[in-house]
């Protein structure tokens, strides 16, 4: 077992004190933090501490696969299967969604053949992995994702009472299924920009009526979120497109999984997130970089879902887990206190220890390996009956491994 560093990245999206804090470094920091990558994309591996010297996982898997992973090596071709982050977002995150292995591999392969450079921000797919997601949230962590149920959306336009909506509102009241939120969310998201110059700020003054009404107020978080979105993003289609999705709010502790297909946008919040290993993302707005729509209509998955919160689960061995249906990984949590004994965290490796809370003592055999909140630790599939005891504070510690699928 080895200290793991993260690599930084920086977005606009990101935030000035939330990584700096999490991670006990000045703050604010220079530039808005957005993710802590743990893990061996090419894009950005994170590197492992040996000694005096620091090499990048993903050469050290390369360098002996088989002893890094052991037989996850034959099962995702001698590569480490999931990418481990910490999320930190200050604005909200692009209107996006991942695709299928199947949508990912035929992409990869039309860039390639097009001659799309890996390095263009005109590239959609950088790899030929889908990215199924977990993100289990720090704080407090607001969301848009999936589409609604259209009827419920069809009384969230009713509500707002803007003349501008009444035909949309009435297509999908007549068609209100996946059809039907396709061919609305088509037509929002192309809308013309002298259309769009006229319904977005219809829209904006119908929902702050509807956040001025005295009485219940049904979709005030819908109606909030919209607003904000729109002084993010002046102008954007995906101001309006939002509004057909669930907007959703995670206590800490809870997650959130999405699978492929399935539209959102992070909007703020905190988070520990894991993926299968890719970095591939079609964006439809809410955002200064690359847009694809037609891309992201072809991978879009328009079947409305009440996506449910994933809650953590007794594992019988002191953690919880978070239930994802993905092969490529599994995610555990520790909840330790100063003064306990040492608790079992894996019989084997690989995978990697993220502590998000307190400090940590990690032990093997005679030797061990202290982590303070943010750090991390690369356990290989050599590295085999690890313990954890916390050593101040209450711990927070995060186990990722490979998953089984359910």
């Amino acid at each position: 077992m080895h200290e793991l560093v993260g690599a930084l990245r920086s977005y606009a999206w990101g935030s000035r004190t939330a990584l700096a804090q999490l991670c006990g470094k000045p703050v604010p920091s220079a530039h808005p933090e957005a993710e802590l990558w743990f893990g061996a994309h090419p894009a950005d591996p994170a590197h492992v501490r040996i000694g005096d010297h620091a090499i990048s996982l993903a050469e050290l898997i390369a360098a002996d696969p088989e002893r890094e992973l052991g037989t996850t090596a034959t099962e995702f071709g001698g590569k480490l299967p999931f990418l481990l982050k910490i999320l930190a977002a200050e604005e909200p995150l692009s209107l996006q969604a991942h695709p299928s292995m199947t949508q990912a591999e035929a992409g990869f392969e039309r860039e390639d053949q097009a001659k799309v450079s890996l390095a263009s921000p005109l590239r959609n797919y950088r790899d030929k992995n889908h990215k199924p997601e977990l993100i289990v949230a720090l704080d407090r962590f607001e969301a848009l994702a999936g589409f609604r149920d259209p009827h419920r959306t069809v009384e969230l336009l009713r509500v707002l009472a803007v003349d501008g909506l009444r035909s949309y509102a009435d297509l999908l009241a007549a068609q209100p299924d996946s059809a039907g939120l396709r061919t609305l969310f088509t037509t929002w998201i192309t809308l013309p920009q002298h259309v769009l110059a006229t319904l977005l700020p219809a829209v904006l003054d119908g929902c702050v009526r509807y956040l001025s009404r005295t009485g219940p107020r049904e979709f005030a978080a819908e109606a909030r979120t919209t607003l904000e979105l729109a002084e993010a993003y002046p102008g954007d289609a995906g101001v309006i497109a939002s509004l057909l999705l669930n907007r959703i709010t995670l206590e800490p502790g809870q997650g959130l999984f999405l699978s492929a297909g399935n539209l959102h946008a992070y909007l703020r919040g905190l988070g520990v997130e894991i993926m299968a290993n890719s970095d591939n993302v079609l964006r439809g707005g809410l955002t200064p970089k690359h847009v694809d729509v037609p891309e992201l209509l072809r991978v879009l998955d328009f079947e409305p879902i009440d996506l449910p919160v994933v809650l953590p689960e007794p594992a019988g061995d002191g953690s919880v887990r978070y239930r994802a249906p993905a092969p490529e990984f599994a995610l555990r949590r520790f909840d330790l206190v100063a003064g306990s004994a040492q608790v079992p965290l894996t019989t084997a490796g690989p995978g990697i220890v993220l502590c998000t809370a307190g400090t940590v003592r990690l032990l093997r055999n005679d030797s061990a390996l202290v982590l303070s909140r943010g750090g991390a630790a690369w356990l290989s599939a050599a590295d085999t009956d690890i313990r954890a005891q916390a050593v101040d504070g209450e711990v927070q510690l995060f186990y990722a491994c490979v998953g089984t699928g359910s």
